[in-house]
């Protein structure tokens, strides 16, 4: 046999003991008498020694062993003399009678430790090697460990787990599709899917009443640390529910996520408008582990001789604490500066320092006397010794700059805690988005949200406007300012559907080409119906206080879409191109 314990198991109990251990080489180190060698699997590390008395040639054969080298030891368990009470297997070592090389390894190019010297790129081209490290490990079997824990939550729910296709039609709504070429229907395509959509909600008109899936889904998308090309899904549907019923349900799966996994209690998740969210944080997602919400002043700040802020939509601005004194006027400078990077686009900072003897000093002092700055002040809710930082401009673009320097501040002054986790649901979404350039609809989510039900009876009948006042029964759960998931309660009319699809600027034919097959199943009795989706990968990196959805798959690609270690995409070749009737014509290079 190759083990008859793993190198993460062996404790006091065992002294005495002739055990069998296999596993890589994790470092090697000579003595002179005596050779340590630190062998590991995915369970642990044990120390297994070779004494030169007891057998030269096992001990010579033991010194030539380099990292990563896999090997097989027999011996028996003995207590350490220098203990290392920062291993679960310190306290003992293995005396080692027999060694068996079973695979010889070239040097590694990163160490595999927990802080390797090995760069990304590096490490996404051996991935395999990457993937010995202790807490690569650790996220991908944190991984399964969610996965299983969701899988037993929901079957308990009575949800049945259905596979849908991956070779489907592409439609032009939402992000890119990746196109797959059919060979035996010359100059058609399928599309891999970027979300099961309409296949549950077909599942729903066919009786299954609760379906999930934790499932793959593609978008051709341009890439960043919480993005891949492939990714998945916990993908949820039921029947006969209201919002109520599903936020419920999923605020139940979550709270569990986080006790069985981590051991974390989650209270009661607070609810939140998009309008208010906007209003407050100029986020739909808001990270509420912090305070710092806008205050707006237009009723105050407007009328004076600031030119700046009269012609202004909006004025807003989040109060610092404890920051008049430590920011000097090379630091703000600095962070005005920051504001004005093109990531951002603000054209500049107001600061107003509220001084620890009641008077004030701002870059607009000449416009605004201490009169004027202690409204705004009672406002903000500021103490002498506090720094309101101010901006100015179009809302939309306002509210999203406010929200880069309000998150910013958050970080530099230290107030995001590590272990914290602050849930919300953010609700009642604009149910369309006007795009100006397009001159036409989007679907804020997608094109199967259902209005509030106050709103179809205006969403039928109503005119243009009335249209950008819709709301759609809509509802995203957010974490510590990431999106975890999203969902709505779904249109399960046919007349309702095709009015959207008007509305999103489908032709009659065009809805019919792309969703016929939807609206045919909605007139033999579909039940109302709505759902859920979870990025699994997302809610594993948020629970482990990671950014970088990555390190929890096992195979990602790098920012450019590519697999580095498989080096994919690539070209086919000629033969293929021929049996699927395709020629390229790439631009040529210059």
């Amino acid at each position: 046999m190759y083990r008859s314990h793993n190198c993460g198991e062996l404790r006091m109990d065992h002294v005495g003991q002739d055990v069998v251990l296999s596993g890589w080489v994790q470092s090697n180190r000579d003595f002179g008498g005596l050779t340590f060698i630190d062998l590991r699997d995915r369970y642990g590390i044990t120390q297994v020694v070779f004494n030169m008395d007891d057998d030269a040639a096992l001990c010579e054969e033991a010194r030539k062993l380099g990292r990563e080298f896999v090997v097989k030891v027999e011996g028996s368990v003995r207590e350490r003399s220098n203990k290392n009470p920062n291993r679960a297997t310190g306290n003992i070592e293995i005396e080692v009678k027999k060694l068996d090389i079973l695979n010889a390894s070239k040097t590694p190019p990163f160490t595999i430790e927990e802080d390797t010297d090995g760069g990304e790129e590096l490490r996404m081209k051996y991935r395999y090697l990457d993937l010995r490290r202790n807490n690569t490990q650790n996220n991908i079997i944190f991984r399964s460990q969610v996965g299983i824990e969701t899988r037993k939550y929901l079957s308990a729910k009575s949800f049945v787990e259905i596979e849908t296709p991956f070779l489907i039609k592409s439609t032009p709504e939402g992000a890119r599709d990746f196109v797959v070429p059919s060979r035996m229907n010359p100059g058609e395509f399928y599309a891999l899917p970027q979300s099961p959509q309409t296949f549950k909600q077909v599942l729903m008109v066919s009786g299954f009443d609760k379906y999930f899936q934790i499932v793959k889904c593609f978008r051709d998308e341009d890439l960043r640390a919480d993005r891949q090309p492939e990714f998945t899904q916990i993908d949820c549907e039921m029947s006969f529910v209201t919002r109520e019923d599903i936020l419920n349900t999923f605020e139940g799966l979550t709270k569990h996520l986080f006790k069985t996994c981590i051991n974390e209690e989650l209270p009661d998740f607070p609810r939140m408008s998009y309008d208010d969210a906007m209003r407050l944080y100029g986020s739909d997602k808001p990270d509420l582990r912090f305070d710092m919400q806008f205050v707006e002043l237009n009723d105050i700040a407007k009328g004076k001789d600031f030119p700046v802020f009269n012609d202004a939509e909006l004025v807003v601005g989040i109060n610092a604490k404890a920051c008049a004194d430590a920011y000097s006027n090379k630091d703000i400078k600095k962070l005005t500066e920051w504001m004005q990077r093109p990531q951002i686009g603000a054209k500049g900072l107001v600061y107003v320092k509220y001084n620890a003897d009641g008077s004030f000093k701002s870059s607009i002092g000449k416009f605004y006397d201490d009169n004027d700055f202690k409204a705004w002040a009672d406002k903000f809710g500021a103490e002498p010794g506090d720094m309101m930082l101010i901006l100015s401009g179009e809302t939309d673009k306002v509210r999203k700059q406010l929200n880069e320097l309000r998150l910013e501040m958050g970080s530099r002054l230290n107030l995001i805690k590590a272990g914290d986790f602050k849930p919300l649901w953010v609700l009642d979404f604009p149910l369309l988005e006007w795009d100006e350039d397009a001159e036409r609809f989007h679907a804020m989510h997608h094109p199967f949200t259902a209005p509030k039900k106050a709103d179809e009876e205006r969403m039928l009948n109503g005119d243009f406007e009335t249209m950008k006042s819709l709301k759609a029964d809509a509802y995203d759960l957010v974490i510590n300012g990431s999106e975890i998931g999203g969902g709505s309660i779904r249109i399960h009319d046919r007349a309702l559907q095709e009015k959207n699809f008007k509305l999103l600027g489908f032709t009659q034919e065009e809805a019919e080409e792309q969703f016929g097959f939807l609206l045919g199943a909605f007139e033999y009795g579909a039940p109302p119906h709505g759902g859920l989706a979870f990025g699994f990968d997302r809610i594993c990196a948020v629970m482990k206080g990671q950014s970088s959805i990555r390190d929890f798959i096992a195979f990602p690609k790098n920012n450019q879409g590519r697999d580095m270690m498989i080096d994919a995409p690539s070209k086919i070749d000629n033969t293929q191109l021929d049996e699927l009737n395709l020629e390229l014509n790439l631009p040529e290079k210059e």
